[in-house]
């Protein structure tokens, strides 16, 4: 039987007069790799603060990793990786000095993936995190989300500020990271080329609810069409 990983349920969630979820429901089940997809604005921030426990919905049951997202556990917190949409880290410090102080927070962490990452993503880890670029920063706090691998994998528009070479090198990691049956990934977007690379399943958020939630090839296979034409066609039809 699979095991579900993020379970949404009938979630609304307004700010003053604007609804932004709808009654919203959504399965994620434990070793997929979900793409949410949906234009700017359409609420793809605010479902996955939801998801987090980061903010309360006006109605509505969010649960992660089996417990109610508002309360989870400490050892359900560690077991999550988040990548937000707008980075916040320490400006005075190191990535070196920013590393050393994260590390001791997750006794998963791994030093060695941690090394490669620096490597890899091309991080400078004596300089310090206020005059960084902010695709440089998106870097940082991927690598933070990653170094004490994760069960969930929670990113937030992750590629939008990297170059395309990043971009390439940052996906390659979402695949290798993400093993069958091994972790649950769930990244929004609204680029429907990095979908297409990462995800085994896709969710389109539409209006305030999950309007198509399937598996990938299915949705290709439906429409014969391609995946940008698709999304366009059911936003703006």
């Amino acid at each position: 039987m699979n095991e579900t990983t993020i379970e949404l349920s009938g979630i609304k969630k307004s700010y003053e007069n604007k609804t932004v979820l709808n009654g919203l429901d959504l399965t994620v089940q434990k070793g997929s790799v979900l793409g949410l997809l949906g234009t700017n604005g359409s609420g793809k921030t605010t479902l996955i603060k939801c998801a987090l426990g980061l903010i309360r919905p006006q109605s509505g049951e969010a649960r992660l990793l089996g417990e109610p997202a508002w309360t989870l556990s400490p050892e359900a917190k560690s077991r999550i990786g988040y990548v937000p949409q707008v980075i916040n880290l320490y400006e005075w410090m190191t990535v070196r000095d920013l590393i050393d102080y994260t590390a001791p927070f997750y006794p998963s962490w791994n030093q060695d993936l941690v090394a490669r990452l620096i490597k890899e993503l091309d991080i400078p880890p004596e300089d310090r995190v206020g005059p960084l670029s902010v695709g440089q920063r998106q870097k940082v706090a991927i690598l933070l989300a990653l170094g004490h691998e994760p069960d969930l994998l929670i990113l937030d528009e992750p590629a939008a500020s990297l170059d395309p070479l990043a971009r390439r090198k940052f996906l390659q990691m979402i695949i290798d990271l993400a093993e069958p049956d091994k972790r649950t990934v769930l990244f929004s977007t609204h680029i429907t080329s990095d979908l297409e690379r990462v995800a085994d399943s896709v969710a389109i958020l539409k209006s305030g609810i999950i309007a198509w939630h399937g598996l990938l090839e299915d949705l290709k296979e439906q429409t014969h069409v391609n995946l940008e034409d698709t999304f366009l066609e059911m936003h703006y039809a």
